[in-house]
């Protein structure tokens, strides 16, 4: 799995390296050119006051810095992409999973794959500076992984009143200065940019579920085939609520790519700030 994220990491970094110097070259020759043009006539234009120029700038100039979006050729297609697997595969696959599934086991199940997160959820904290977020998401793995069975129940939520405190590699990155870079579709997976894309290696290798699949020291699964069949149940179990949660966020889409980059983007940086 990590192989794989790195291989698709150098691959976009090489489709990235080739477009990125024109596209920003000329959108900043031509944006550059055509503000001056416009500012300079005005500028001229003896019947505007200072007062009136400064009110015209401020009105005229960009609340929010647009996403750098140049592989948004390859984004859409891969957006029109994800969203007929979405629809066409993990639809059913979602549908029979819970009809078969009770809603208190997939919930289980959803407890006991998030306890094997909290490796990341620690280190990243840490990282960040939180440090009584990791002590909290420490109590949270030893109380949830003995009185709650492994992870199966979430004593540390209901009863001791231990929230979460859900950090990754990305957010941490964010954290410390660096640019969440082009913005970048990932197929099966969505939405990302260069900077999440290289957070997932990390967090790839932080997860207790990816045994075997990051070639560590540590394994608590026997085989590699254990460890993506582990994976592919766990996709399996967060379809039904990631499945509803994507059909909320289409229905308000007039454009679906844009909408849904928009939406990460505005995501992830609030995530970042918080």
């Amino acid at each position: 799995m990590i192989r794989l994220w790195f291989i698709f990491s150098i691959f976009i970094l090489f489709v990235y390296a080739n477009d990125v110097n024109i596209t920003k070259n000329n959108t900043s020759i031509n944006t550059a050119d055509t503000m001056d043009d416009k500012f300079d006539d005005f500028e001229d234009n003896e019947f505007l006051s200072d007062d009136m120029m400064d009110e015209f700038s401020d009105e005229f100039t960009p609340k929010q810095k647009p996403v750098y979006d140049p592989l948004e050729g390859y984004n859409r297609l891969m957006t029109g992409f994800n969203d007929y697997i979405y629809l066409n595969l993990l639809g059913p696959v979602s549908d029979g999973w819970a009809s078969i599934m009770a809603q208190q086991a997939q919930d289980s199940m959803g407890n006991f794959f998030d306890n094997l997160l909290f490796p990341v959820r620690f280190i990243n904290n840490i990282l960040q500076g939180k440090l009584q977020n990791s002590i909290e998401e420490l109590e949270r793995f030893v109380i949830n992984t003995t009185i709650g069975f492994f992870g199966i129940f979430d004593p540390a939520s209901e009863h001791f009143n231990i929230k979460a405190h859900k950090e990754d590699f990305g957010q941490t990155l964010g954290y410390w200065g660096v640019g969440s870079g082009p913005h970048i579709v990932i197929p099966f997976y969505g939405p990302s940019n260069l900077r999440d894309l290289f957070g997932r290696v990390g967090d790839e290798w932080g997860d207790l579920g990816t045994a075997y699949l990051s070639q560590r020291d540590y394994n608590l699964l026997e085989n590699s085939d254990m460890a993506i069949r582990m994976k592919i149940l766990s996709l399996i179990n967060s379809s039904p609520e990631l499945l509803k949660q994507y059909q909320e966020v289409k229905k308000d889409a007039l454009d679906l790519y844009p909408f849904l980059r928009d939406v990460y983007e505005q995501k992830r940086k609030k995530e970042i700030e918080e």
